[in-house]
């Protein structure tokens, strides 16, 4: 599934999820890299 996530004040990743972490953060994958950040709230339609 893919999740987006922001990293600092203004970079956003877009990646596979990995996990879930401490402190309401989560991983995401980008080909051989893992990040980690605050996920982005889905938007209701």
């Amino acid at each position: 599934m893919l999740r987006t996530i922001i990293i600092g004040s203004c970079v956003s990743v877009q990646g596979t999820f990995v996990r879930t972490l401490e402190g309401g953060k989560i991983a995401v994958r980008v080909g051989n890299r893992v990040y980690s950040g605050y996920p982005v709230a889905a938007l209701a339609a």
